[in-house]
């Protein structure tokens, strides 16, 4: 039975075995995403700006079922050489095909995506790669006009992710609503090839559009929340208890400091595991599977026994919560299974090939230098790329070897890890 201090030693097995895979699909992915933003960077100034805002979601949209796309086949590439596949292939199970994968894999990873707002470094990679080519002739250029001439030419620039007009997105809203539905349904008969890719892609539409309908409409409206009853009692009863309650602030400020390095540390590393683990062919946006073993399951259980309300509806009623946590608890009774010992090794681990590649990222630009002028437009970008490349392959890999080892040891038990 493996142990779970095996893991680092796993992981690099893997890194050494599918180094070969792993490197073409980042590579390409990363060649993909630069042309696609590229393009949606250059569409989203100009004439007929609206129309134009609409194609720069697509695209933006696109960028993202890119990243998925990626995500997949990497995970697929460490999936070829884990133990668990070994398994199952001498027990007669085929593998799945890669884009039968993917299309089991994309409703999940849009909920997973969507709840933990990964989509943020692609909205930065647009506004980044916006302000290097167009800040001079779609900001300075006009704002220089206007002064010169006297007109009141706009500034487009940073504008096309949150410069659709609210009616516009309100319009998107309800085609991208409806292509989800028809899409959702489709998945959920388990009727068409790529209904759960075009499944995905509505919903990262519906959320982008509804996000930049919200963002224009508050923009309208000014600061009108701050001004509703219930937001202002809110307010006010936080700063009395700030103010009566002794060591109620400090302690706010305690969580509030600890808070963000406990999501880098635990829950990040375990939602990347989810993403893997479906991969892998395990489920984890099962509320169900997430609370067995507890007494919620017993209130499930009542609950469906005696007001008839079906697993679907008990997980509408938990709404947010079930799309954000109930995919890092599933990973976490996952890799649970091989002992606590694994689950802190493999956070570890995690969290130590991003800082570790962070300094090494520094001594190798301390070590070139900055002599000669301009000298980083040209080296920026690679420097930045290999080690956006060591981190990505080596966090997958130990996601991969933590996973293989957890179902390795639940299978010599004679459990079933997806179960």
């Amino acid at each position: 039975m493996p142990s779970p201090y095996s893991l680092p030693l796993h992981a690099l097995r893997l890194a050494g075995k599918c180094a070969l895979p792993l490197i073409l699909w980042f590579s390409a992915g990363e060649l993909a995403r630069w042309v696609v933003l590229y393009i949606a960077t250059e569409i989203s100034h100009g004439s007929w700006w609206q129309a134009r805002l609409v194609a720069t979601l697509v695209l933006v949209t696109m960028v993202i079922l890119i990243s998925m796309t990626v995500v997949t086949g990497m995970f697929l590439s460490l999936r070829e050489v884990l133990w668990e596949t070994r398994a199952r292939r001498q027990d007669g199970q085929e593998d799945e095909r890669f884009w039968v994968s993917l299309n089991r894999v994309a409703p999940a990873f849009a909920v997973i995506y969507l709840a933990w707002e990964l989509y943020y470094r692609d909205a930065g990679d647009f506004l980044a790669m916006d302000k290097f080519h167009n800040l001079d002739d779609n900001f300075y250029t006009p704002i220089l006009n206007n002064i010169a001439n006297g007109t009141d030419e706009k500034a487009t620039y940073g504008l096309g992710l949150v410069g659709l007009d609210w009616r516009v997105s309100l319009g998107a809203m309800v085609v991208t609503f409806g292509l989800r539905m028809l899409f959702s349904n489709l998945v959920e008969k388990g009727s068409g090839k790529y209904a759960g890719v075009a499944a995905a892609f509505a919903e990262f539409s519906f959320v982008f559009c509804g996000l930049n309908a919200i963002f224009t409409f508050t923009e309208l409206r000014g600061d009108w929340t701050q001004h509703r009853a219930v937001v202002s009692s809110a307010t006010e009863a936080w700063k009395h208890a700030q103010e009566t309650v002794p060591g109620w602030k400090a302690f706010w400020d305690w969580v509030g400091a600890v808070w963000p390095h406990v999501i880098d540390a635990l829950v990040v590393p375990l939602t990347w595991l989810a993403i893997a683990v479906l991969v892998f062919g395990a489920s984890v946006d099962d509320t169900r599977r997430a609370v067995r073993g507890t007494r919620l399951e017993r209130g499930m259980d009542k609950l469906e026994g005696s007001h008839d309300i079906t697993q679907r509806a008990v997980d509408r009623v938990v709404g947010g919560w079930r799309d954000r946590w109930v995919p890092v608890v599933n990973a976490f009774r996952i890799t649970f299974r091989g002992g606590m010992a694994l689950f802190g090794f493999m956070c570890l681990l995690y969290v130590g090939v991003h800082i570790g590649v962070e300094y090494l990222d520094r001594g190798v630009r301390t070590l070139i230098g900055s002599d000669i002028e301009f000298m980083w437009l040209v080296l920026g970008k690679p420097v930045t790329f290999v080690g956006n490349l060591l981190t990505t392959c080596l966090s997958y890999c130990v996601l991969a070897a933590a996973f293989d080892i957890a179902a390795t040891r639940a299978r010599l038990r004679g459990e079933d890890i997806t179960a």
